[in-house]
């Protein structure tokens, strides 16, 4: 039996060069490629309620998974009917990973084999991403496209450093492909993989 929600295609509109534009359609969103994208960290872009963001053409609003699990939770976003309902915004939602805010803590966070150990910036507590984990969170927000977690490698970076980011970021990325695929691959939340690197120092050939 097919799904409820329209499944997610990509038609390709006119290229130039190495250029493309497309339209991606995901759970019945249409959304004109390239975007920007608007960020709405905690659910909602500051300063602009939903209303305005439809006005102004926006088909798609990013939400960040790391500030959404700490508060205020998945669970409570889940009870609430999903982050569209939460939010009061009815067009599309990509949810990031948090790799990038959990990569700025620094003093605060351990990236490990199994995934990330972290504390909290607003009260200290102690956390543990893994790449399935991070799925199942944004799955529970019930956003659209789901980002895999990955290692943001800091710039500039050692060749080593990038190599080690890259090969951990596709162990994560291949882990998350397979949470996807056993539990969620027939729901409306969509797996999107990451591309990640950096750049060499400057003493180093580019």
């Amino acid at each position: 039996m097919a799904p409820p929600w329209p499944m997610l295609t990509f038609q390709l509109e006119k290229t130039s060069a190495a250029a493309r534009a497309g339209t991606l359609t995901v759970n019945g969103h249409i959304i004109p490629t390239p975007i920007f994208m608007p960020v709405g960290t905690a659910g909602s872009v500051k300063a602009l309620p939903p209303t305005d963001l439809a006005l102004l053409g926006a088909p798609i609003v990013l939400g960040n998974t790391y500030h959404l699990y700490l508060r205020p939770g998945a669970d409570i976003v889940r009870k609430a009917g999903g982050l569209h309902r939460f939010s009061g915004w009815n067009g599309a939602i990509l949810t990031d990973s948090g790799g990038y805010q959990i990569f700025s803590l620094q003093e605060l966070r351990k990236i490990e084999a199994e995934g990330v150990r972290f504390r909290s910036h607003l009260d200290g507590s102690e956390h543990f991403f893994t790449p399935e984990g991070v799925y199942d969170i944004q799955a529970a927000l019930g956003s659209d496209i789901a980002m895999v977690l990955d290692v943001c490698t800091p710039y500039p970076a050692t060749e080593n450093q990038a190599t080690d980011d890259l090969r951990t970021t596709l162990d994560w990325a291949g882990r998350s492909r397979e949470r996807y695929q056993s539990v969620g691959a027939n729901g409306p939340t969509h797996q999107f993989g990451i591309i990640q690197g950096s750049a060499r120092s400057g003493s180093q050939k580019t």
